[in-house]
């Protein structure tokens, strides 16, 4: 059900990329943007005692800008600091509502996308007056589709799996003179991905403040779940400079399917996954490790950890359906991995050694990210009304 690699490489070195002082310029530029207030910091203080921790915080990403997901953050900032760059201004001058009124026609963006990076950039795009075009991995569902087209955006589906598809879609930029929009990085591009983990850094600056705000204890455990670890490495260089990377532990999570981060962490460079990629964490189903974040989770990743679609599918039933006394939290597949080996790791006998290892035990602070919501309706509810991928 679930796999589990120590890095054997890890140093515990920061990135000057990903930074507490970057985060919140990110930050306000996102403060600016009409609609903006922090997501909530979930406290589950009855799940935290039945796992025998003492405290556990789930960041609820889907009150992002009515979005139902995060990825809105790394879009939004990535587009501004593209407009900033192309008028030549400070991000600071970037009002996203006068934006368009200062450039002589709309710029295309284009983007591949399992979903909600795909949504954020033809929001961002819609909200500055410009235009988008967004690829689609063969498999998407059609609720994603609809979502973007709603926005504005052109949508298309490809034939081929998420990797391919952004191949396809850099292909399209160069030959039509479009600005490639994406969330994974490789030789020659890498200034724009790093925006988009840089703007993830957003709700992990919020996150640490909401526990100092209510005299929280500090993160010692984080699980962080990663596709092409865009999001994973941008949150964990935050915190590494935030809080110290000897002050606690950060788990890496991933669909067994496309563990591109795993078999990295196991080897100590970039491997790549192929074939189909399938699973329910379409958000996660990426084989190829971004190049800019990698460096940040092979220095200071605790552990690299794979896992079965109903690891996830656990995690969604039990932030949906909480405890007495705790608040729900409505979380999709790519959201729920985390809780889901969480709870695992507490209950499992293979995740209870584990836990003992990762010095998981009843003076743990555990701090987890739910980065989407019910984006997929139809599958959250075969899953959590239903029963559909049960764990036995």
């Amino acid at each position: 059900m679930f796999k589990v690699t120590d890095n054997r490489f890890y140093t515990g070195d920061s990135s000057p990329l990903f930074t507490r002082e970057i985060a919140q310029q990110c930050r306000q530029f996102h403060g600016q943007i009409e609609g903006y207030t922090p997501t909530p910091l979930v406290s589950l203080p009855h799940l935290a005692k039945k796992l025998g921790v003492k405290s556990i915080q789930v960041k609820d990403e889907s009150h992002r800008f009515g979005l139902n997901a995060f990825k809105v953050l790394g879009g939004s900032y990535a587009l501004a600091r593209l407009l900033a760059e192309h008028l030549n201004v400070d991000i600071a001058d970037i009002d996203m509502k006068t934006i368009g009124s200062k450039l002589p026609e709309p710029v295309v963006f284009i983007t591949a996308t399992a979903g909600n990076h795909g949504t954020g950039v033809a929001w961002a795009a819609r909200e500055m007056g410009q235009k988008a075009v967004v690829y689609m991995p063969k498999g998407s569902s059609l609720a994603s589709v609809e979502r973007i087209k709603g926005l504005g955006a052109e949508c298309i589906v490809t034939d081929v799996n998420y990797d391919d598809t952004v191949r396809l879609a850099s292909q399209m930029a160069d030959e039509k003179d479009w600005i490639l929009v994406q969330d994974t990085a490789w030789q020659g591009y890498t200034k724009i991905p790093t925006w988009i983990s840089q703007g993830y850094m957003t709700m992990a600056d919020e996150a640490i403040q909401q526990l100092q705000d209510t005299d929280s204890d500090l993160p010692t455990h984080v699980f962080l779940q990663a596709g092409v670890g865009a999001m994973a490495g941008g949150i964990l260089g935050y915190l590494v400079d935030a809080l110290g990377s000897a002050n606690f532990k950060s788990v890496i999570v991933e669909p067994d399917a496309a563990d591109c981060i795993y078999r990295s962490g196991e080897a100590g460079d970039i491997v790549n996954v192929s074939g189909d990629l399938k699973s329910i964490m379409a958000g996660l189903a990426c084989g190829e490790p971004n190049p800019v974040t990698w460096p940040i989770l092979k220095a200071s990743s605790s552990q690299f950890v794979s896992v079965a679609d109903e690891v996830s599918a656990l995690g969604m039933r039990i932030l949906g359906n909480p405890l007495r006394g705790d608040n729900k939290v409505i979380s999709g597949e790519s959201g729920a991995i985390c809780m889901g080996l969480l709870y695992l790791l507490a209950t499992d006998p293979k995740g209870k050694q584990i836990a003992s290892e990762l010095g998981l035990n009843q003076d743990s602070s555990i701090l987890l990210f739910s980065t989407e919501g019910d984006t997929n309706q139809e599958r959250y509810q075969q899953i959590v009304w239903q029963g559909k991928l049960a764990y036995c």
